[in-house]
């Protein structure tokens, strides 16, 4: 089955890498990897899977990109961070001054409204010849921890930020991640207000179970997760319960399913399970996909958020996954499984679409 027109990946930590990594993403991966033979100070140098002619390659013409910059709670943050919100602020304003290097070089394509991602898809539908043209991206915040002010949450919104995840992993700032439990602090509470009023797009991604629920409540406007599995096929709190999945479901959401290993099937273990040890193909994914499919009743509430290259690589990947260009194989997985063109359609880029398309019309002006 031919892959739609373009693909939308809602999750890509693209500026982390070019940044932390040191990767210049308009090399293609061969050269990436090559680069890095021999280095050790990443756990998945060598293995890059993400470039951005890798993903004009593969047709995925438009993504959420992010920005991440958290900060270290030292005494009980399970993951590295910054020493202080002013420096994870700063960490993102770099990381922002890449995507608009990128865009200036006329490589990506930053989405503020409705308006810029119907131009976008227009170009990417009726254009044969896709090696230059730019991979469209809607901003988002992964983990609030570098929001030092609601000032700088507007300031933010102005640069063209247009999704947030209150938390990332552990304690945050705002809130409560992966792996921590309690819910939102009264900061927190008052970004979620803001958020609100300003028209963001929540990402549920990565809150805990009690900041989840929470979040539900309090805050009003579209949400999404836009890169998190189903917790019924791989127990564990970073997961979505079936509750939760069609509480997401129930308000709209689109829901990506993301491909790192240890996420997509039970009892690996890091730095020690490999994709051939674990059996671990496209299929698993497509479970992901499946179950929130059947919990929705439709196909409407799935998408891919691969999160590649988000801190590993094809170490920890499905063993038929070499780049990212092989989202283009899913397609006939999905069809093998009785989805509809449509139904395919909507999972590889229109559900994300839509839902971003009507988010981004209602923005506060």
């Amino acid at each position: 089955m031919k892959a739609p027109s373009v693909i939308f990946d809602a999750h890509l930590d693209l500026a982390m890498n070019a940044l932390e990594w040191n990767r210049d993403l308009s090399r293609p991966v061969a050269e990436l990897r090559a680069g890095e033979a021999g280095q050790s100070d990443k756990p998945d140098r060598g293995n890059s899977t993400v470039s951005l002619p890798e993903m004009r390659r593969g047709g995925v013409g438009l993504c959420v990109a992010t920005l991440i910059a958290r900060v270290e709670h030292l005494a009980c943050s399970p993951v590295s961070g910054w020493r202080s919100p002013a420096q994870a602020w700063a960490q993102t304003q770099g990381q922002l001054a890449w995507y608009r290097a990128k865009e200036e070089a006329g490589e990506m394509f930053q989405i503020r409204d409705a308006a810029g991602l119907e131009k976008h898809l227009a170009v990417w539908n009726f254009t044969e010849a896709r090696e230059k043209l730019p991979i469209g991206y809607v901003l988002s915040l992964e983990g609030a921890d570098s929001i030092l002010s609601l000032d700088h949450l507007a300031r933010a919104r102005e640069q063209g930020l247009r999704a947030i995840g209150p938390a990332h992993y552990g304690p945050g700032v705002y809130a409560n991640g992966t792996g921590a439990s309690g819910g939102f602090n009264a900061k927190g509470r008052e970004l979620l207000k803001e958020m609100d009023r300003l028209g963001f797009i929540l990402d549920a991604t990565h809150l805990c179970d009690d900041c989840f629920w929470e979040a539900l409540d309090l805050f009003h406007g579209p949400v999404w997760a836009s890169h998190q599995n189903c917790r019924a096929l791989v127990p564990h709190a970073r997961q979505f319960s079936d509750e939760q999945l069609k509480a997401l479901i129930a308000r709209g959401a689109v829901i990506g399913t993301a491909m790192d290993a240890w996420m997509l099937v039970p009892g690996w273990a890091r730095g020690k399970s490999t994709p051939q040890s674990a059996s671990l193909t496209l299929e698993h994914f497509v479970n992901h996909i499946d179950h929130v499919c059947q919990l929705a009743g439709n196909a409407r509430h799935a998408g891919i958020g691969s999160d590649l290259d988000g801190a590993f690589g094809r170490e920890q990947t499905p063993a038929d996954l070499d780049t990212i260009a092989d989202l283009a194989k899913l397609p006939d997985l999905l069809g093998r499984r009785g989805y509809t063109s449509e139904d395919i359609k909507g999972i590889m880029s229109k559900n994300f679409s839509n839902f971003t398309k009507t988010a981004l019309s209602t923005l506060r002006k």
